[in-house]
């Protein structure tokens, strides 16, 4: 990679400002000066540093979000504030996006990537993923809801979705449930819900294929993944 393409891509500014850099002479690989722009880096093995700094380049990140209530999964909006607005700078200028979508009202795990192939992998409908969610629910949810949703439940658009596991956690006037499915149809589990007359109230997702959620991140706050984890992404082959 030339060296003033990953300088732009790291976010040290445009082409021309960081050609003004080289000249400068801040820019060393391998203890060695380096003013041409057209110089190649060989990101694994050479070490560059700016102003005596080591720069790191990573081809892919992998961050995970627990996603607050009020903001979307996408990665520009004109009027809402998005799950890219909570990044830090350092980690927003590798172009990372959602992996899938939580509803504005939906919390929880939220997969950030630039890895195309990893994000393909993950929502491919062929692939049937599994994702887990904690709700709670208006009304009396029962073992005849259980059932349904294990045969699968009709929308409001005649789509039959795909089986569904159904826990009750709690059950009452205010149910609490954990909803495992394999798809992502537009507000899936709400309409889930609707289909047997019930009302989702809080909705927020808890796992993504092997991939869970760190309750120790605060709503709004996220990770990078750890090397076991982002192992575990790549070589998830579901049931």
């Amino acid at each position: 990679m030339r060296i003033d393409k990953m300088l732009a891509n790291l976010g040290f500014g445009s082409r021309k400002e960081v050609k003004q850099l080289l000249k400068s002479g801040a820019v060393k690989i391998n203890d060695g000066v380096i003013k041409d722009a057209k110089q190649h880096v060989d990101t694994d093995n050479d070490i560059v540093t700016l102003n005596g700094e080591v720069i790191e380049y990573r081809q892919y990140i992998y961050l995970m979000m627990n996603k607050p209530p009020g903001v979307i999964s996408a990665t520009e909006d004109t009027r809402d504030e998005t799950v890219i607005d909570l990044l830090e700078m350092n980690d927003a200028v590798y172009e990372p996006f959602p992996v899938g979508r939580l509803d504005k009202d939906t919390e929880g795990l939220l997969l950030l990537t630039n890895d195309g192939q990893l994000a393909h992998q993950l929502l491919s409908p062929k692939k049937h993923v599994p994702k887990m969610y904690y709700a709670v629910i208006d009304g009396v949810v029962t073992e005849e809801d259980v059932e349904a949703f294990k045969k699968g439940v009709t929308l409001d658009d005649g789509y039959f979705t795909k089986p569904g596991e159904l826990s009750i956690l709690k059950s009452g006037i205010r149910s609490e449930i954990e909803l495992t499915i394999t798809e992502g149809k537009f507000h899936q589990v709400k309409r889930m819900f609707q289909a047997v007359g019930k009302r989702v109230v809080y909705l927020k997702r808890m796992t993504m294929g092997p991939l869970k959620l760190d309750e120790e991140l605060e709503l709004g706050e996220y990770r990078e993944l750890t090397e076991d984890e982002i192992e575990q992404l790549i070589t998830f082959k579901p049931e």
